[in-house]
C-alpha cells in the first residue's frame, strides 16, 4: 500500500468514531477494510448491555462486505481509544483476527493500526495470528 491510501484508512477508520455505541466501556472504536476492488468498508464497535452480543468495528465492517458479496480484502486499518482519544494502539482482539483468518490470506493481509495520520504500524495477519486456524486447515 501506498503512503495515500494507508493516511485515507486512517482518516476514513478515524471518523467511524463518531458513530460507536459504547454506553458501557466508553472504548470508541473504528475501522475502515480495504477491498481487492478498492471499496472501502467501515464499522464501529456496538456494545450490548448482556455483553456477548457486542459486535466489533473490524467484524462489523468485515460483515457488511462479505454481506455484500465482498470476499477479497487487503488491508485493515483500526483505532480506537477511550472516548475516542487516539492515545494508543489497538490490536484486533482475538475474535477479529479469527474472522480476519477466514476471508484474508495471512501473508498478505495488512492490519494497520493507527493513533493519526503520522503514526502508525503495519502488520501481516500471520504476525498478529501465528499458528491462526482457517479454511485451509480444513481441506
Amino acid at each position: 500500500m501506498n503512503k495515500e491510501e494507508i493516511v485515507k484508512l486512517i482518516k476514513t477508520a478515524t471518523e467511524q468514531l463518531s458513530y460507536s455505541y459504547v454506553p458501557y466501556s466508553g472504548f470508541k472504536v473504528g475501522a475502515a477494510l480495504l477491498s481487492g476492488n478498492g471499496t472501502v468498508y467501515t464499522g464501529c464497535n456496538i456494545e450490548n448491555a448482556a455483553y456477548t452480543p457486542t459486535n466489533c468495528a473490524e467484524r462489523t465492517a468485515f460483515f457488511k462486505a462479505v454481506s455484500e458479496g465482498v470476499r477479497d480484502f487487503r488491508a485493515i486499518c483500526i483505532v480506537g481509544g477511550p472516548d475516542g482519544k487516539l492515545t494508543s494502539y489497538t490490536p484486533p482482539c482475538g475474535v477479529c483476527r479469527q474472522v480476519m483468518m477466514e476471508f484474508c490470506n495471512p501473508e498478505e493481509f495488512e492490519i494497520i493500526l493507527a493513533t493519526g495520520a503520522g503514526d502508525y504500524k503495519i502488520y501481516r495477519l500471520r504476525e498478529l495470528m501465528p499458528e491462526g486456524f482457517g479454511p485451509g486447515n480444513l481441506k
